[in-house]
């Protein structure tokens, strides 16, 4: 716990930030160094999944269900939300898994928090984005007033950016900037004007729809799929040439075939 401290700390420093990390390092689940604070703005990556973490159920920062002892997600984003000023915001990587787990009253969790009006967007994110994990995360994105020049109270809006990134190496995969400013110019056009919802890719549901969908946060299961394009070819014609396409290239397989049979009796 110390060491990860320090290299908040150094973190810190090397982007010239001046951070009140607290005089020592501790849990902070177990002895919030900041019991008083107010902030406009959180950005955080909390370590997913913590099976062992300092768990109280009579904990007032669990407003909206105390969080299973073998999963500390739920209690990363209470704690969080806890934070916020009256018109806080916040930005949570989490694993994928928390936009739809029901484990431990996750769920019962997640549909309060919804219903706070607390999730303004939700944003999947593609695979390998971190070095030392493969698995797929995703950012919670949390206001406490959602009246901006759009009035979003009562929506949430979803974006899936899975099939954005590329690939830097064999491991490990990255947003370009082109991919960044999408993301991020789809929930600032949102919040103050000039949206629209893009099949495949983002859109903006009501609470009612979400509690439809059992108040899962997966983006996957509202965008809807992309449409394709029509490139003008009626399906009929469409079907006789790629059937015509596939009997000759079977054609041209078994004349290969025979060739290179013919081609082994000689060396044989």
């Amino acid at each position: 716990m110390e060491r990860t401290w320090r290299m908040a700390k150094m973190n810190l420093a090397i982007h010239g930030i001046h951070g009140n990390l607290g005089s020592s390092w501790g849990d902070t689940f177990a002895r919030d160094l900041h019991p008083d604070l107010e902030a406009d703005y959180v950005l955080a990556n909390p370590p997913f999944n913590i099976k062992d973490w300092a768990r109280r159920e009579d904990d007032a920062r669990w407003r909206f269900g105390v969080p299973p002892a073998g999963n500390a997600n739920y209690a990363w984003l209470q704690h969080i939300i806890s934070k916020l000023s009256a018109t806080g915001q916040a930005g949570v990587v989490l694993a994928n898994g928390s936009m739809s787990t029901n484990s431990g009253g996750e769920g019962q969790i997640r549909a309060n928090l919804v219903e706070a009006d607390l999730v303004s967007a939700m944003v999947a994110l593609p695979t390998q984005l971190f070095r030392s994990t493969g698995i797929p995360v995703c950012l919670w994105l949390f206001a406490k007033n959602k009246k901006w020049t759009t009035d979003r109270r009562g929506e949430v809006l979803f974006i899936d950016a899975r099939n954005l990134g590329f690939m830097v190496e064999r491991a490990e995969r990255a947003l370009s900037e082109d991919d960044i400013a999408k993301i991020a110019g789809t929930y600032r056009a949102w919040r103050e004007g000039g949206y629209e919802d893009e099949a495949g890719f983002c859109y903006s549901a009501t609470l009612a729809e979400v509690k439809a969908a059992d108040y899962a946060l997966t983006p996957g299961r509202y965008v809807g799929t992309a449409e394709v394009e029509d490139d003008g070819e009626p399906i009929e014609d469409k079907v006789k040439r790629l059937t015509d396409e596939l009997l000759a290239a079977l054609d041209e397989s078994a004349r290969l075939d025979a060739v290179v049979r013919e081609q082994l009796g000689r060396v044989l």
